[in-house]
């Protein structure tokens, strides 16, 4: 059965005493797209995921997975959603393999489909030559792998992920996303995820900025690229940390963060590189190098969390 989104929440909210946590957050995310939610810690992201898979209760709202009323039918949406957790939730004490059986009986798989699910499952998740290895020896990278493969052995239409690659090496991060992308591509599974690090905020369909409870930018990450008002250049300048503080007092300079052995120069309007060089001089700066560049995804977070 096919639906119009995904995923659909209309005017959500959710409120813990005093705070609105989540504050009438409506989304819609078609089938087949991966879409991301960033946002500074305290912004309703991991509260939102929790009402969207049936967790937590929103105190008003409407929430579809898969066209059903998660409200209404929490138990019934939950056989369409799989979910990783931040932190590793799986049996330890048991092997990979053992896992995923558990998992699968928990969701009733049927037998007759059971075996070439896991064989698929084990391959897909490069766990085959690990599967039985109890799950506290693997490394973290691939208990994550193997938390993937137990939330999707009930090939569920939506998978919802909550920081998953929190703490993961760059390398196993890479390769967990290249699992995401697969499963997307090959089954036309939708994703929602949570994420700190904006490389993977590249990655996804649609990225939404949450902050408050509420949604203040959403669009592709190209899309949110081209919302940064102004002109951003990247500079190689020494003594670097002079610098910046040099450059914050022209008026023209909206934000400065550094990226390594350069400045990122949020600029509206965008100052001449003489005009730039003059005052770097007279603070006895040298100006090695200045050039005009396009935000990244970790601009943009920068840019919209220095609004806050």
């Amino acid at each position: 059965m096919t639906h119009s989104f995904a995923i659909e929440t209309v005017n959500l909210t959710r409120t813990f005493g005093a705070l609105r946590a989540v504050d009438n957050l409506s989304i819609h995310v078609p089938p087949g797209q991966i879409f991301g939610l960033i946002g500074p810690d305290g912004a309703g992201k991991t509260t939102t995921l929790r009402m969207l898979c049936g967790a937590l209760r929103p105190d008003s709202g409407q929430i579809h997975i898969a066209g059903i009323d998660v409200v209404r039918q929490p138990d019934l949406a939950r056989r369409h959603i799989g979910y990783v957790a931040q932190r590793f939730s799986l049996y330890g004490d048991l092997t990979v393999a053992e896992n995923l059986r558990f998992f699968a009986d928990i969701y009733s798989v049927p037998n007759d489909v059971r075996a070439p699910l896991m064989e698929r499952l084990l391959a897909f998740s490069r766990l085959e030559p690990f599967q039985q290895r109890r799950a506290d020896a693997l490394s973290g990278g691939m208990k994550q792998k193997l938390a993937l493969a137990a939330a999707l052995i009930h090939t569920p239409e939506v998978l919802i992920l909550d920081e998953p690659t929190n703490g993961v090496d760059p390398i196993a991060r890479r390769e967990f996303w290249d699992l995401l992308s697969e499963a997307v591509a090959s089954s036309g599974l939708t994703i929602i995820i949570t994420t700190p690090a904006m490389d993977e905020a590249d990655r996804c369909h649609y990225v939404a900025f949450m902050r408050a409870g509420k949604i203040h930018a959403l669009g592709t990450p190209r899309e949110l690229q081209r919302q940064i008002p102004g002109t951003l250049f990247e500079l190689r300048a020494e003594p670097l940390r002079l610098a910046e503080t040099t450059l914050r007092e022209m008026p023209n300079i909206q934000d400065i963060h550094a990226m390594g052995d350069r400045l990122h120069l949020f600029t509206n309007p965008a100052p001449t590189a003489d005009a730039l060089q003059t005052q770097l001089a007279t603070a006895g700066v040298r100006m090695i190098s200045l050039r005009e560049i396009t935000p990244t995804m970790e601009d943009v977070y920068r840019m919209m969390t220095s609004e806050l």
